[in-house]
């Protein structure tokens, strides 16, 4: 039924591609004008909805410019969250905001990378209110490949090479019939293209779309997991101490396919589990559920996602008598010294 929804819709994919197309003719004429902030800018992106490995790509780059000396920000328009207009979430000093205010992703980059981070959905204002307040030098934008309004010194750009894969099906078509944002043709304006491989090995690029991955900007990336992490402390496990244990697995993100293929890599039992939808706003409700199911398969511990782990460390009280622990994966860049360089020549 699905399928021939999509079907029907394919005539508003073109009509969408179409607007999409004279959008962007208009910023290269500079009929649109992108506006100038007084920081370098880096904008991490993708083509398509979800799943693409947006938010490891940010914590990567961000990590990579801190460690260079840089005062670097990280500004998203804060997906999900249930608050409006401009957001602090954190400055050089910590936490400010809590993350159902600031929205899942962006509350994990600011406790992860101890970095000033703000929300806005306007990305130049945004933008202007993050750097007067922290002094920030460099600022990476969180899923800002589309948002044009604001000049950029380097657009990078994730694509999943599962998705690269599904030559003549659905998905790539434009919305709503498809997932994609943007045609490929868009990557003529990428400055850097990661494929991310997630969990998988590398895959020639299919001929079809060869055209589109001038090799000189593509890089590949792919998934490790470096760790599991007691949710309520933060206490660090080796992921090999999980081997053959039967966990629940709790879940809310956009393609679980790729959680669960760490899982099986490590030997870490996934029969049982709770696959929420993306961005699960969690409430006690979904936590009782948690707890029965717990329970009820005799788990030896939850097992989830750093994501969904900002959100369930809001419950530790009601999860106190369950062990949870959150695998965090990073993302790894071959050939990363020529990737470091490409980024850190824009500072010359």
């Amino acid at each position: 039924m699905l399928t021939i929804l999509r079907i029907i819709l394919i005539p508003a994919s073109f009509i969408y591609a179409a607007v999409i197309h004279v959008r962007n003719m208009f910023f290269d004429k500079s009929v649109f004008k992108s506006t100038t902030v007084d920081a370098k800018v880096i904008s991490v992106g993708n083509l398509t909805v979800g799943g693409s490995g947006k938010t490891p790509a940010v914590l990567f780059i961000s990590k990579l410019l801190k460690s260079k000396g840089k005062n670097v920000g990280v500004l998203s328009r804060g997906y999900r969250r249930n608050s409006k207009g401009f957001l602090l979430v954190s400055d050089k000093d910590g936490l400010i905001s809590d993350v159902s205010s600031a929205g899942d992703e962006l509350y994990l980059t600011a406790k992860e990378l101890h970095i000033p981070t703000a929300a806005c959905e306007n990305r130049v204002k945004g933008a202007r209110q993050l750097i007067n307040l922290t002094n920030i030098d460099t600022l990476v934008l969180d899923d800002a490949f589309q948002h044009r309004w604001i000049k950029r010194d380097c657009d990078i750009v994730m694509v999943d090479q599962r998705f690269l894969n599904k030559i003549g099906k659905l998905d790539q078509f434009s919305l709503p019939t498809g997932i994609m944002r943007e045609s490929f043709k868009s990557l003529d304006r990428a400055d850097i293209i990661i494929v991310n491989q997630k969990f998988t090995e590398r895959k020639k690029i299919h001929s079809k779309l060869k055209k589109y991955f001038n090799d000189e900007k593509v890089f590949f990336g792919k998934y490790n997991a470096t760790g599991v992490y007691d949710v309520k402390n933060n206490k660090r496990f080796d992921v090999a101490e999980f081997h053959g244990q039967r966990s629940l697995i709790v879940s809310g993100i956009a393609k679980p396919f790729s959680f669960m293929h760490v899982l099986e890599m490590n030997k870490i039992d996934f029969t049982n589990k709770l696959l929420f939808s993306d961005h699960k706003d969690y409430n006690l409700k979904e936590v009782e559920k948690i707890r029965k199911k717990f329970y009820s398969t005799n788990s030896f511990s939850v097992l989830t996602t750093q994501k969904d782990a900002v959100k369930l460390s809001e419950f530790s009280k009601e999860l106190d008598d369950i062990d949870i622990y959150f695998v965090k994966i990073e993302l790894e860049i071959d050939n990363e010294n020529e990737f470091e360089n490409r980024i850190m020549r824009l500072f010359k």
